[in-house]
């Protein structure tokens, strides 16, 4: 058995989304109200018996790995490990004989008493709880719920202390609390507040340090590097005590300090976080994805900041959030502005602006848009910006706001965004169906495509409609798989022998036992038939979008293609209204 089963066979599904939704029987499954929606009456199934999860309201659904990934903002890999800790599994004893790598527990162990042995510290000095409690206006329970530490400056104390429990220098070497130095190894950290970096789930995987006597010499902050835990790119401080606000406010605080979020949390806005200065990265955005799609950014408005705007916008728009910027009076950051007034604060929140919009009234000020020069300064920054969007609504949106603005016209507009370099064109990637609709829509969407596919897995009888539909217009690997599997095999019920597909099958048919099992065979074949048009009339109403939006400043030849594309879609919709 591998460790995957090991665990499904340690751990009952109920159990493990029971510590996160209210579960009651309901005859063979368990229900509740859904995790992802605000819904009042429960859609939200579990079956034991086939060790899966169901959300009728969302259209989500999976195993115990999936569920994880989805309320922890995990990936799968790191579901594994918070399930195998649950179940008392030993990951190591997994490993193949050829596997090397540090002991990520032992390493765990270690960072967890590194932060002990500096919380205790941190009481012994007047210079750290000075900085805490005067300066920085922090609470004693402010303190404790973010292990607050500090690190005396007297070279190994932390490596004396942590050998004395009976860890090597290379343990300490691969957590990334220890330096090199003339006098042979020390500790990484001396003389500075130290804040813990957890993971989601809120174990300590590296620390951030400031400086408490200033040093013109010295780096402000200095962070753990790069180790077996702990990277930069995937962190986002603050979320192990932040992801039940976000889900329940439906938003996300992005800032740039970690003081910032400690600052934040004290005065009541929790669904704050932070990322490693204004690197905000697309592994990051993803992970504040799985609990939000509303990120609300409060970086500083220099050069820096408004570099890293640019940046996140069309990452933001590849992952399919909604990426606003929350704009500070007097260039104020967050923590200076709790201090003035926390209602400062939460007001600046609520009137966050999109973050397209926020760079257009930015640089509007900056350049002059009188001027040749500054018209194309300002086409220059923004249209890349607005070449790497996604959605090719949000695009001709844009570009009709920027011609009004500049006072040039669109056709000049859509040219020069033609001729964005490759360098620019390189994040551009291609729009998935869901992410150019409402998001209602596109919820419905997706629950129609699981939908008719269940009702067809059971019941080849309905399967005359598969010639009209097409793997593109489904969002799942495992449904345009399924999709051409039915139609290889057009009067063979299940999935025998399709092993890649029994977790999906098992969903499937979840579903039809929910929805459609007590259906007569007419009402079901008129389901079947409502879905089946439904999904075309979505996919053609899209295509159709992308096309016209391509057909801005195409050349004759491809024009006449486009056209083409155009009168096959119509003709795919006209099959549909009329009976299949």
């Amino acid at each position: 058995m591998d460790v995957v089963e090991d665990i499904k066979a340690r751990l009952s599904i109920e159990d493990v989304i029971s510590d996160y939704v209210q579960l009651k029987r309901s005859g063979r499954n368990w229900k509740g109200l859904s995790p992802f929606t605000s819904e009042r009456t429960p859609s939200f199934m579990v079956s034991p018996e086939k060790q899966i999860w169901h959300d009728f309201s969302s259209g989500k659904g999976g195993n115990m790995f999936s569920f994880v990934m989805e309320m922890e903002g995990l990936d799968f890999k790191g579901s594994l490990e918070l399930l195998a800790r649950k179940a008392g599994i030993d990951l190591e004893a997994y490993q193949t004989s050829t596997w090397h790598g540090p002991n990520k527990e032992r390493l765990y162990e270690l960072l967890e008493l590194s932060t002990k042995f500096y919380q205790v510290q941190f009481s012994k000095s007047d210079l750290a709880l000075r900085y805490v409690f005067q300066k920085r206006h922090f609470t004693k329970e402010t303190a404790l719920s973010w292990q607050l530490g500090y690190s005396p400056n007297t070279g190994r104390a932390l490596v004396d202390f942590l050998k004395s429990k009976k860890f090597t220098e290379d343990e300490m070497r691969q957590a990334g609390v220890t330096a090199q130095r003339r006098a042979g190894l020390g500790d990484m950290f001396r003389g500075r507040l130290m804040v813990p970096l957890a993971d989601p789930q809120g174990r300590v995987i590296g620390f951030t340090a400031r400086i408490l006597e200033e040093d013109p010499r010295a780096p402000k902050y200095i962070n753990t590097p790069q180790t077996a835990l702990y990277d930069k790119s995937r962190q986002v401080f603050g979320l192990h005590l932040a992801k039940e606000a976000i889900r329940k406010d439906k938003f996300a605080v992005l800032v740039e300090g970690n003081l910032d979020v400690i600052a934040s949390h004290q005065a009541g806005v929790k669904q704050t976080v932070a990322v490693a200065g204004t690197a905000l990265t697309e592994y990051q955005l993803k992970t504040l994805s799985r609990f939000t799609g509303d990120i609300r950014l409060s970086f500083d408005a220099d050069r820096a900041g408004m570099a890293a705007t640019e940046r996140a916008i069309p990452i933001a728009s590849r992952v399919g959030v909604s990426l606003s910027i929350i704009d500070i009076p007097s260039g104020k950051d967050p923590d200076e502005l709790i201090r003035q007034d926390p209602a400062l604060w939460e007001r600046a929140i609520t009137e966050h602006k999109y973050a397209l919009d926020w760079l257009i009234d930015r640089y509007k000020v900056v350049l002059d848009l009188e001027s040749a020069i500054g018209k194309r300064e300002f086409t220059d920054i923004l249209l890349p910006v607005v070449r790497a969007l996604s959605d090719s609504v949000e695009q001709d949106h844009y570009l009709n706001k920027i011609a009004e603005l500049t006072g040039v016209s669109r056709e000049a507009l859509a040219d020069k965004l033609a001729k964005v370099s490759a360098e620019n064109r390189r994040l551009l990637r291609t729009p998935r169906i869901e992410r150019t609709l409402p998001d209602k829509t596109a919820v419905e969407y997706a629950k129609a495509q699981d939908h008719v596919l269940a009702l067809m897995l059971v019941r080849p009888e309905l399967r005359s409609s598969l010639n009209v539909l097409i793997p593109d217009m489904f969002a799942r690997p495992e449904s345009k798989q399924l999709l051409e599997y039915m139609k290889a095999h057009p009067d063979m019920p299940g999935l025998k022998g399709v092993q890649s597909l029994q977790e999906y099958g098992k969903m499937l048919l979840f579903e039809y036992e929910e929805l459609y099992q007590d259906l007569e065979p007419t009402e079901l074949a008129y389901e079947a038939a409502r879905l089946t048009a439904r999904l075309v009339e979505t996919f053609v109403k899209q295509q159709k979008q992308l096309l016209a939006a391509r057909l801005t400043g195409a050349d004759e030849a491809n024009t006449e293609s486009l056209l083409e594309r155009v009168k096959r879609l119509d003709a795919l919709l006209n099959r549909v209204k009329g009976g299949l």
